[in-house]
């Protein structure tokens, strides 16, 4: 079987799309989202989709570009994915092989991948010379059949709304998520993004669901916030939660991540997924506290590129 590695056209949209669903189904990922990305991303980044086929079937895809959100220079990330059901026939190896080629022609000197954490995975990866560092966990709630536990009682001064409020001002929400971020666990260090980037990587999303964001507001200023994608349907995905230094110790996080759900729920959507580093404890107790159950693992792995 001869298997051509390719640039991502927008008719791969929905077969690229089934692909991820099945080789990540702890995330939520629609078409419309990746078509997006690829014309979307900011230019820093050099964002590169790229699509294995065979016999005209979609069997797996590559994302590569550079991390552009830290000051060392010369990192990239290169994410494998192929369908379940077509792995064994050399597509991974060839998909890898074609963006750590791109990635060396940007001068990129060492790669990170999200790895699934199951063990052909983590094998496929450590062959090609990856070195295993940080873990994430997945994790999944059933809103459709499990009763949320009663919402914390916010002080008399919070007010919530949603992320429809800031549809022609998203600075405050920027801010925001930049303060929130700065604690948050990693293995690069970052820095902080221009809010053009902020508004091409994540308020631009066409998946974004901002009537379903919810915002604690203190005297008008944003004190935490959770922001949120679907896929439409019945998967709903917290892409972010996080608390403003100032206003932590308050339950602010679980308070807007608990009018999401709810919301969500009476929405009619059945799962909601979320993630967190192995690291983060206090966002694992949160949502613990809300229900979700570990469903995945991934590692981040890394290797030095050569020439």
């Amino acid at each position: 079987m001869s298997i051509n590695i390719r640039d991502f056209e927008p008719a791969d949209a929905v077969g690229v799309a089934d692909v991820f669903r099945a080789a990540m189904p702890y995330h939520v990922l629609t078409a419309e989202a990746i078509a997006w990305q690829v014309t979307s991303a900011p230019e820093a980044q050099r964002y590169r989709l790229l699509v294995a086929e065979a016999d005209g079937e979609i069997l797996g895809a590559a994302r590569a570009g550079l991390l552009f959100e830290t000051e060392e220079p010369g990192l990239a990330f290169a994410n494998v994915s192929v369908h379940p059901e077509r792995r064994g026939r050399g597509a991974g190896t060839v998909l890898l092989a074609a963006a750590e080629e791109y990635l060396t022609g940007l001068d990129a000197r060492v790669v990170h991948s999200w790895v699934g954490g199951d063990a052909d995975s983590m094998a496929f990866a450590e062959r090609h010379g990856y070195q295993r560092g940080r873990q994430a966990r997945f994790q999944r709630l059933d809103i459709a059949s499990r009763a949320l536990r009663p919402a914390p009682t916010p002080r008399d001064a919070v007010r919530l709304v949603t992320a429809v409020e800031f549809a022609t001002d998203p600075r405050p929400l920027y801010e925001a998520d930049l303060e929130a971020a700065r604690d948050e666990p990693g293995d690069v260090a970052t820095v902080e993004i221009s809010y053009e980037d902020w508004l091409a990587l994540r308020w631009e999303r066409p998946d974004l669901d901002r009537g379903l964001s919810t915002v604690a507001l203190v005297d008008d200023a944003v004190a935490a916030f959770t922001i949120v994608v679907t896929d439409g349907r019945e998967r709903y995905w917290s892409g972010m939660t996080g608390t403003r230094r100032e206003f932590r110790g308050q339950s602010l996080a679980k308070l807007v991540k608990h009018d999401s759900l709810r919301r969500a729920r009476a929405g009619g959507y059945r799962w909601a997924f979320t993630n967190n580093d192995a690291a983060n404890e206090p966002m694992l107790a949160i949502n613990r506290w809300f229900g979700y159950r570990p469903m995945a693992d991934e590692w981040r792995y890394r290797r030095p590129l050569s020439g």
